[in-house]
């Protein structure tokens, strides 16, 4: 009885033991050599694994780096200080990173938006977009406010303002979570810095944003023809204005008789 359990034990112990030496030794002659610049590149990298680069976490991104499929300076949420240590690391200048933040294109509110009718399903954007006329919303292009982009951001960075998602600048780390989730495509990025934007999205004539909305845009191209840089030009009834151009006078917002013009 004794010998048949050593027996067996010696067994186990062994093959254990093969087991243990055979792993060891494929583990060697299989290994996949990683570029000590990418361990050092992942190191500074913040960590979030947001996928605002593109690429499937921060080990995706350095891995590309190194790469040269990736500038150094692709990490939105790093921004310009993990830029330049990534450049440090991998000998190279990096250039100036424009500080971008995320920006909805609507103020279409429970006090400024009409309602068509109530929606009690399931609170998620891309489900009440499939509802009828594209959500319970007078305006077909306005923010649903059911909180997809809130629950998307990985920074607590956006959140419903009385039915209408809104960004926090300064906790905003662009990573682009939101704008991928948001069915009416409303939230863009655009230069911190900049002061003003048009808040709609509504390509409808004029009278028919005024029956949906209070501050919608109406075309009426006051903000065009008062524009000292050529910045603000009207297209398909809707403002847009270019940052680049833009000397943030102010000149749009104050003659832009439905104040849409943030």
């Amino acid at each position: 009885m004794l010998q048949g359990i050593l027996i067996a034990a010696a067994l186990v112990g062994g093959t254990g033991l093969f087991i243990g030496v055979f792993l060891g030794f494929a583990g060697k002659v299989f290994a996949v050599k990683v570029d000590e610049r990418e361990e050092q590149i992942l190191e500074v990298l913040p960590g979030n694994n947001c996928g605002g680069c593109g690429y499937p976490g921060c080990s995706g991104l350095a891995a590309a780096i190194v790469k040269g499929e990736a500038p150094a300076n692709a990490c939105p949420v790093g921004g310009a200080p993990v830029g330049a240590k990534v450049g440090a690391i991998m000998g190279e200048e990096v250039g100036e990173m424009a500080h971008e933040v995320a920006f909805v294109k609507c103020n279409g509110s429970c006090t400024n938006a009409e309602q068509e009718y109530e929606y009690t399903g399931v609170h998620d954007c891309v489900y009440a977009n499939m509802m009828q006329d594209g959500g319970p919303k007078a305006c077909n292009y306005g923010c649903l406010g059911e909180g997809s982009c809130v629950e998307a951001c990985p920074f607590d960075a956006i959140h419903l303002v009385d039915g209408v998602a809104v960004v926090d600048k300064e906790a905003c780390k662009a990573c682009k979570k939101c704008i991928a989730v948001c069915p009416k495509h409303l939230i863009e990025l655009v230069p911190y810095d900049h002061k003003h934007f048009v808040q709609c999205m509504s390509k409808d004539k004029g009278k028919d944003v005024m029956k949906a909305c209070k501050v919608g845009c109406i075309g009426c191209k006051m903000c065009e023809k008062v524009c000292p840089a050529d910045a603000v030009h009207v297209t398909d009834n809707i403002a847009y204005i270019d940052t680049t151009k833009c000397t943030d006078c102010g000149a749009c917002a104050e003659k832009c008789p439905k104040k849409c013009i943030l």
